[in-house]
């Protein structure tokens, strides 16, 4: 052995003291054994299933047929959010129709720039409900006007400048029907006098064309505001006559 080489057992012996290395003499005189962990694997079966079927299933490769997946549970959530409907939101929109003074404090441009569907559906079906008169032929028309008049105030607005979209034109339409809701009790009840029915029918169709026309007529239309107005005060005298029934 030369000079400065350290011993074999010294050469090869590990820093980190898990491991010891012997010689081929000392590992002559071990013995011993290597105990096997008691392994259970899970196979998705309970004992009471037959064991020989899972196995053979595995053992020729169709295991995947034995997996159950779990399925996440997931927080069912309110009917009304669901289906997107906001009764704060509608309520606040009811009382900017209804009061559409500016010196109120609403804030009125909610009703357009915040469009909704439910809100203007529920006032145009109430609307329908108490003009039947025993024609339920009455509530679909009501429904057709509606579509169909806000398209061609929206037509209109576009052709004139407007920058509004058909989505808002039907919102504010639909909501704009509740100061005609209101008259209608008024009407049963003095219906028999023409000339002040008559007023309370004009102002109906003032309130409502007011709180439609203020809403949709901005300061983009200029001088053209007439060309807008006029037809939707229109669309209110003729929901008023399918009411009326004059």
């Amino acid at each position: 052995m030369s000079a400065g080489r350290p011993p074999p057992d010294m050469l090869f012996s590990p820093a980190s003291g898990d491991f010891t290395f012997v010689s081929s003499t000392e590992a002559e005189e071990l013995s011993g054994t290597i105990d096997a962990p008691d392994v259970k694997l899970n196979m998705g079966t309970d004992a009471g299933k037959d064991p020989y079927a899972t196995t053979f299933l595995r053992q020729r490769g169709y295991g995947w047929l034995l997996e159950v997946e779990e399925e996440e549970s997931e927080d069912s959530k309110p009917l009304l959010e669901e289906l997107d409907i906001d009764l704060k939101d509608i309520f606040y929109k009811i009382r900017c129709v209804l009061m559409p003074m500016p010196s109120l404090g609403f804030n009125r441009q909610v009703v357009r720039d915040n469009p909704d569907f439910w809100g203007p559906l529920a006032v145009v079906l109430l609307f329908s409900m108490i003009s039947i008169y025993g024609q339920f032929r009455v509530v679909s028309w009501i429904i057709t006007i509606w579509i169909f008049g806000s398209l061609t105030v929206f037509l209109l607005a576009r052709v004139l400048g407007g920058e509004v979209s058909y989505g808002q034109v039907l919102g504010v339409i639909g909501y704009s029907l509740l100061p005609l809701i209101v008259i209608s009790p008024l009407l049963l009840v003095i219906g028999r006098f023409d000339l002040v029915a008559t007023v309370i029918k004009l102002f109906g169709v003032f309130w409502a064309a007011y709180s439609a026309a203020s809403l949709l007529v901005g300061d983009e239309f200029k001088t053209k505001k007439p060309l807008l107005i006029y037809p939707i005060f229109l669309l209110y005298i003729y929901f008023l006559s399918l009411y009326t029934g004059v």
